[in-house]
């Protein structure tokens, strides 16, 4: 199991009517789970714990690095208060996009070659 998870997106994607039909679903639920109303994007949920999730932190520009910590420290204030953030502030549909999801693809794809070829074993003769 990694960082990601199990996912049926490319399932999904394949099947034109079966993307029609979880489309509208999986907006609703997203819109459901609020935290684009704390002001924080998707992979901001991702469990910083991971050996993989941290690998790809590190690799963040530092931009991306500090739009993350800010959108952090906003939803903790957020949530502190016990209020939703205004809703100029939330995050849009389209401005959730998964930036840390490539990185720790990456770190995933590396792992699984660098177990490829660590797999070596030194016989005697």
């Amino acid at each position: 199991m990694n960082a990601l998870g199990p996912s049926f997106a490319p399932y999904v994607r394949s099947s034109r009517s079966l993307k029609k039909l979880v489309t509208p679903v999986a907006h609703w639920y997203a819109d459901l789970m609020g935290y684009r109303k704390m002001g924080l994007k998707y992979d901001d949920l991702q469990m910083e714990e991971l050996p993989e999730v941290q690998r790809a932190l590190g690799r963040l520009t530092p931009r991306e690095a500090y739009d993350r910590a800010h959108r952090m420290k906003v939803s903790l204030h957020a949530s502190t208060v016990h209020k939703d953030l205004p809703k100029e502030q939330w995050v849009s549909a389209k401005d959730d996009v998964r930036y840390l999801k490539p990185h720790i693809e990456s770190v995933i794809k590396e792992d699984e070659e660098r177990a490829a070829w660590d797999n070596m074993t030194v016989r005697r003769k």
